[in-house]
C-alpha cells in the first residue's frame, strides 16, 4: 500500500511538474507554481491539503505569491453518512445515542479533513435537559490514514533536505515532524476538549472572548461533545454592518486576545481563521469574540517567550540594535555574527513600515524580507515558532478585513510593557525563587553525602573527629545557601529595575534601588564564597 500511495504522489508531482519547486531558484513564475502546488495538494487527499495550509504561513520557505495561493486550499470534504456518525458515537461512548442526545440533527454543520461537527440537545443526565451542544466525530479510518501520508512525508523530507541547495537551513524534516505532532493532537477530540477547558478557564468572565463549556460525560478521543454558541460569523460583514456591530472595538480586541494568550498565558488558539471565529453582537459597542474549534493551540518555552517579548518590545521602540543581540543570544543565528551588520540590514526592513496603519503593511512581505535578511546571517528555521507565526498572521488578516486602519504596533505594546512590568517585577522574582528553595533544601542531604563520603578519608582519625567535621560542613553550607539566596534575590531584583529602565517602563527611584541592591547581593555572594 505504502509503495502504491508513493508511485500516485510520484505521478501526481510529475502531472503538475512539481520537481520545478526543488531547485534553488522558485521565484520565476511562482504565482504559476503555487497554482500547481495547490492542485497537486488538493488531489493528493486531506493530509496534503494541511500541510499545504501550514505551507501557506511560512514566508522564509515559500514566495509570497506561492504562500497566497495556498492560503486557497479549502480544508472541505464531503460528509460521512449520518449514520456511520450515530455508529461511530455508539462505539466510542458505549450507549445508544438516543440515551444521550435528543433531536440529534443528520445533517452535518460542518465537514473537514480529520471530523464532522452535528448539531444536537443533551438529555438531562448528560448536562441540563435541552442544552443546546454541538457533536464532533473523527472521520472513520482517519488515523491509519494520517499515518501513512505522514511516513511518506518523511521520506519525502528526507530526500529534500538532501537534495535542495538550502535543505539543511529550511530543516524540512523538523518541519514534517511539527506538522506530524499537531496533526495527531487534533485526532485526540479529548485533548481538543482540555485545551478549550483551559482557554475557558484563561477567560472565564472577560467581555473580550467565550469559550464554551465542554460535556465530559460524553466525550471520548473520537467525541467531543459542548456547548453550542449562537453568534454571527465574522465572514458576514454585512450582517455585523447591520447589526451596529464597532469594527474598530472588535479588530482592537482580537489583537488584545493574540498577544494576552501568548505572553500572558502562554497558551493561544493557534487556528484563527475565519471559519473558526463568531461574534458576539449582544452589546454591538463592545463586540466580544465567541470561540471554537480547539484541536490545534501552541505555547512556547519560557526562553522563546521571553527572546520574543523583548524582540517585540524592542522593534516597538526602534532599537534594532536590541533586535540583532536577541537574535545572536537567543542561538537563532550563528553567534560568530557581527551585530552591527546585522542591526543595519534589519533596520532596512523595520524602518520603513514602522507606525503605519495595517493597511499599508503587508506582514507577509515583511516577514518575507525579514527573512530573506536573516536568510544572509545564516538562520535557522524555528519549527516552535511556525503557529505563531501562523497566528499572527491570522491576526493581520483579521484585522485588515475589520479596520485597515488598525495600528498593530500601538495596540499590542501596552500588552507587551505590563507583561515585561509583571515578569521582571521584585515580587516575581521572589516568587520565582521561592520556587526554587525546594530544590535548594533537597540538594542539601547529597551535601550532607558528600561530607561523610570526604570524612571517611584517611585524613580524619576518630568518629567524633568525623562528626563534628561533618556537622561544620553542614553549617558551613546552610550559612553559603542563606547568603546566595539572599544575594541571588538582590542581584535579581537589580537586574530586573535594570530591564524594567531599559524597556522604558522604569519605577520611580528604580536607578538607585538597583544600585543598592546589586551592591547588597555583591556583599552577600562575596561572603558565600
Amino acid at each position: 500500500m505504502k509503495i502504491t500511495r508513493l508511485w500516485r504522489i510520484l505521478a501526481v508531482a510529475r502531472r503538475y511538474r512539481l520537481r520545478e519547486l526543488l531547485r534553488g531558484d522558485i521565484t520565476v513564475d511562482a504565482a504559476a507554481k503555487g497554482e500547481r502546488l495547490r492542485l497537486a495538494l488538493e488531489e493528493l487527499g486531506p493530509v496534503f491539503v494541511k500541510f499545504g495550509q501550514a505551507l501557506s504561513t511560512r514566508p522564509d520557505l515559500l514566495p509570497p505569491e506561492i504562500a497566497t495561493e495556498l492560503a486557497r486550499l479549502q480544508d472541505r470534504v464531503p460528509p460521512f453518512p449520518a449514520v456511520e456518525a450515530r455508529a461511530e458515537i455508539e462505539r466510542a461512548l458505549g450507549r445508544s445515542i438516543d440515551e444521550v442526545y435528543v433531536d440529534f440533527e443528520a445533517e452535518p454543520m460542518a465537514s473537514a479533513s480529520i471530523a464532522q461537527v452535528h448539531g444536537a440537545r443533551l438529555r438531562e443526565a448528560d448536562g441540563g435537559a435541552g442544552m443546546a451542544v454541538i457533536v464532533k466525530i473523527l472521520r472513520p479510518g482517519m488515523r491509519e490514514a494520517i499515518a501513512r501520508d505522514v511516513a511518506l512525508m518523511y521520506t519525502l523530507a528526507g530526500l529534500i533536505e538532501r537534495l535542495h541547495p538550502e535543505g539543511h537551513r529550511l530543516r524540512p524534516l523538523a518541519i514534517v515532524a511539527e506538522f506530524e505532532r499537531i496533526l495527531f493532537d487534533e485526532l485526540d477530540l479529548m485533548r481538543e476538549g482540555a485545551n478549550c477547558a483551559q482557554l475557558r478557564r484563561n477567560w472565564l468572565g472577560s467581555p473580550l472572548i467565550y469559550h464554551p463549556q465542554v460535556i465530559w460525560e460524553a466525550t471520548r478521543p473520537e467525541v467531543l461533545t459542548q456547548e453550542r454558541v449562537f453568534g454571527t460569523s465574522i465572514r458576514d460583514l454585512e450582517a455585523l454592518r447591520a447589526q451596529g456591530v464597532d469594527f474598530k472595538k472588535l479588530s482592537e480586541h482580537g489583537v488584545e486576545i493574540f498577544f494576552k494568550q501568548v505572553f500572558r498565558d502562554n497558551f493561544f488558539h493557534a487556528d484563527m481563521h475565519p471559519g473558526n471565529i463568531i461574534v458576539d453582537t449582544t452589546d454591538p459597542a463592545e463586540p466580544g469574540y465567541l470561540a471554537v474549534d480547539f484541536g490545534i493551540v501552541g505555547s512556547l518555552t519560557p526562553d522563546d517567550q521571553r527572546y520574543l517579548a523583548e524582540n517585540f518590545l524592542a522593534f516597538f521602540n526602534q532599537d534594532y540594535r536590541r533586535v540583532a543581540e536577541l537574535h545572536v543570544n537567543s542561538g537563532w543565528i550563528p553567534a560568530d555574527t557581527r551585530v552591527e551588520d546585522f542591526e543595519s540590514a534589519i533596520r532596512t526592513v523595520c524602518e520603513p513600515i514602522f507606525g503605519k496603519p495595517i493597511k499599508d503593511i503587508s506582514f507577509g512581505f515583511f516577514l518575507l524580507r525579514l527573512f530573506q535578511i536573516a536568510r544572509r546571517f545564516r538562520y535557522e528555521v524555528q519549527p516552535q515558532l511556525v503557529l505563531l507565526q501562523k497566528t499572527l498572521l491570522q491576526v493581520e488578516g483579521l484585522g485588515r478585513q475589520l479596520d485597515p486602519e488598525l495600528d498593530l504596533w500601538k495596540t499590542a505594546k501596552p500588552i507587551m510593557e505590563d507583561w515585561m512590568r509583571d515578569r521582571l517585577s521584585p515580587a516575581r522574582l521572589s516568587k520565582a525563587l521561592q520556587r526554587q528553595a525546594p530544590l535548594v533544601i533537597e540538594a542539601l542531604p547529597r551535601l550532607a553525602e558528600r561530607a561523610l563520603v570526604e570524612a571517611e578519608q584517611p585524613g580524619v582519625r576518630s568518629t567524633a573527629a568525623r562528626l563534628a567535621q561533618l556537622e561544620a560542613r553542614i553549617a558551613e553550607d546552610n550559612q553559603r545557601t542563606r547568603r546566595s539566596i539572599i544575594g541571588a534575590t538582590l542581584i535579581l531584583a537589580a537586574v530586573g529595575l535594570g530591564g524594567m529602565e531599559a524597556a522604558g517602563i522604569g519605577l520611580p527611584g528604580g536607578p538607585a534601588l538597583a544600585m543598592v541592591s546589586a551592591a547588597l547581593g555583591a556583599w552577600s555572594w562575596w561572603r558565600a564564597r
